[in-house]
């Protein structure tokens, strides 16, 4: 299965270093190597936002580089707003990002792969499958 790493995990992995992160990093380079990590343009632009120094921009949009974006439909961005719509009903907020991040991964069938809780409080409303950590 194909998976859509979230802007978090990029982050992780680019920015952080620890044993904490060595799980998720290990992870993400058996997902590479496998070819299996997949993009979407909202994702990149957030990794490559906030970064101040134009050459730490400039290497880091040259690394993501080879991870092209996955073409994005408009019925994307309506099963989005409905995904929001759902978990909303359900007293569970998230970003718009996030819900267009399930409503990509439901119509590709891609796992996500992530750190952030929000998404196993979607998973509870929403078909996403949330990508496990090897051990």
């Amino acid at each position: 299965m194909n998976v859509i790493a979230d802007t978090c995990v990029w982050s992780m992995v680019l920015r952080h270093k620890g044993k904490p992160v060595a799980r998720v990093r290990n992870e993400m380079e058996s997902l590479i190597l496998d070819h299996r990590i997949q993009m979407i343009g909202p994702i990149r632009q957030e990794i490559l936002s906030g970064i101040r120094n134009q050459e730490q921009f400039d290497k880091l949009q040259e690394y993501l580089y080879p991870f092209p974006d996955r073409p994005l439909e408009t019925a994307d961005y309506i099963e989005a707003a409905r995904y929001c719509n759902i978990c909303r009903s359900e007293g569970v907020q998230g970003s718009n990002t996030d819900f267009l991040i399930c409503a990509v991964s439901a119509r590709n069938r891609f796992s996500i792969f992530t750190t952030d809780k929000d998404f196993t409080r979607f998973a509870l409303h929403l078909p996403i499958f949330l990508h496990p950590i090897s051990l």
